[in-house]
Parts: C-alpha cells; sequence; structure tokens
C-alpha cells in the first residue's frame, strides 16, 4: 500500500487528517488516552460542549479510520462503550502532546492576542 500524500488535492489521508484535527477529534482522542474507555454519555459530558450528534459522527469517523474500537456489551438494554485502539493511542499520544503544549503555552497566545489590534492599527498608518 502507498504512502499518503497530504499535499495531493485527491488523496484520502486528508479525510484521516480532518477526522483526527476536528475539535471534537482531538478532544475524544486526547480523552480516551486519558481517561481510558469510555461510555458515550460519559463521553459528552466529559467533553462540554458536544452535542450527541457531533459526538456520535466523530466516534464513527474515528472507528471507520480504525483509531476507535466500539465495544457492545451484551445487556438489556445493550451497552456501548468506546476505547482506543493500538493505532489510535499513537494517534492520541501524538495529539495529546499538541493539546498540552497549547495548554502550557497559553498565557504567550492570549498575550499575542492582545496585542494583535494594535499590530492592525500600525499596520494601517
Amino acid at each position: 500500500m502507498a504512502r499518503g500524500d497530504l499535499f495531493a488535492a485527491a488523496c484520502p489521508s486528508r479525510a484521516v487528517l480532518q477526522h483526527v484535527t476536528s475539535r471534537w477529534g482531538v478532544l475524544v482522542l486526547a480523552t480516551l488516552l486519558v481517561e481510558g474507555e469510555q461510555r458515550f454519555s460519559v463521553l459528552r459530558r466529559r467533553i462540554g460542549g458536544v452535542s450527541e450528534k457531533m459526538l456520535s459522527q466523530t466516534l464513527k469517523e474515528l472507528e471507520g479510520d480504525g483509531f476507535v474500537l466500539r465495544l457492545v456489551q451484551p445487556s438489556v438494554p445493550p451497552q456501548v462503550a468506546y476505547r482506543l485502539s493500538p493505532q489510535g493511542r499513537r494517534v492520541a499520544a501524538l495529539v495529546r502532546e499538541l493539546v498540552d503544549w497549547i495548554e502550557a503555552s497559553m498565557p504567550a497566545i492570549e498575550q499575542a492576542r492582545s496585542l494583535q489590534p494594535a499590530r492592525v492599527a500600525a499596520a494601517l498608518k
């Protein structure tokens, strides 16, 4: 199987990149990496602001890419949980590193944001 080329317009790896780096994809991967196997309702509560529809869609995309495993436990009613596959743990670790960097860098990012209006005004002079 050939390696993907993200810079090629028709490369299917672009869809995988979108699934992994979308707002909800990042949060699902990071949550499952840190907290382990989770039921849908627990994931939804943990990931503030995600709708049921978006969480369901994100989980299906990540499952389709082989990063998330959907586990149906035989009970009445059936209980469904999600966990990372081995490949999912690898990509989630990379995503988690980015998440950690962003969280640690927020003071500098906020400072840069506060200076932005002055930069724009100076550029317009």
